[in-house]
């Protein structure tokens, strides 16, 4: 697990201003609220930075209901564009949670604006709303622990299918991840360089897709095309687009390990 300090934060900012095209930042986890006092800092220095900011959270801070506003209180100065609450079978055990009631309440009490974001998944409940707050769902990708844990149940089609990636703009990223080890990803485990080791300006202005290794052939015809280009053997069935092509590069992060990286995101323990 990394952590990043404050000066950290504020050297990516600093840097995202560069860029020119980064008008919003998202703080996500991890569960972020693990490190409230950087968090509330780090959301003041972005938003001072002119940025509209986010933030994701499990609510697992939210056991009272006035204990949920003295949480959100620093918060509510702040202006955050949204507050972002997952809740689902894989955080709690159904939609409407008193924690996640908690801090959804005191979200609107004290005038944040909040959604609640679940994956629609087995015997999920189905709600527009919790409370006043809004409900989102949206479908499981099999990476990462997903794969590993509940794909072996999941209706699978051939990998002849999955020529394309679904989920993300390889030729044009509209947002990328960056990571506590300074890593920037296009796709979680997919990464275009390191920040500590490289402006992040510097890696944003200099991406181009077509040279990378990985994201080459994922633009050209998703995980089938990967899987052509190193002769990767496909196991013949899969979920969805996202297993086969974790499962791809599970099998090539040993040969190509500054790319796809860091370990924690194929289960591997640094």
């Amino acid at each position: 697990m990394g952590v990043m300090s404050l000066a950290q934060v504020e050297e990516i900012l600093e840097e995202s201003k560069k860029i020119g095209t980064v008008d919003h930042v998202y703080f996500e986890g991890g569960e972020p609220f693990l490190y409230y006092p950087v968090l509330v800092e780090s959301l003041k220095m972005a938003k001072d930075k002119g940025f509209d900011v986010g933030l994701l959270s499990n609510a697992y801070w939210a056991t009272y209901p006035e204990d949920s506003k003295l949480w959100l209180r620093p918060i509510s100065k702040l202006g955050l564009r949204s507050l972002s609450l997952s809740a689902d079978p894989f955080h709690y055990e159904d939609l409407e949670s008193e924690r996640t009631k908690n801090a959804a309440d005191a979200a609107v009490e004290l005038g944040i604006p909040v959604n609640i974001m679940s994956i629609d998944y087995g015997d999920t409940v189905k709600k527009d709303k919790v409370g006043e707050a809004e409900v989102g769902f949206g479908g499981v990708m099999y990476k990462g622990r997903a794969a590993v844990n509940l794909t072996e149940d999941a209706p699978k089609k051939s990998w002849e299918e999955f020529d394309e990636c679904p989920h993300e703009d390889l030729e044009d990223p509209g947002r990328v991840h960056v990571d506590p080890f300074g890593f920037v990803h296009v796709c979680q485990g997919l990464t275009i360089g390191n920040l500590f080791e490289k402006p992040f300006s510097e890696i944003i202005k200099n991406y181009d897709y077509r040279s990378h290794p990985m994201i080459g052939p994922l633009a050209a015809g998703g995980p089938v095309e990967l899987s052509r280009k190193y002769a990767c053997t496909p196991d013949g069935e899969y979920a969805d687009a996202c297993h086969f092509c974790y499962e791809l590069r599970s099998k090539l992060r040993e040969d190509y390990p500054e790319t796809l990286c860091p370990g924690q995101c194929y289960g591997e323990e640094e």
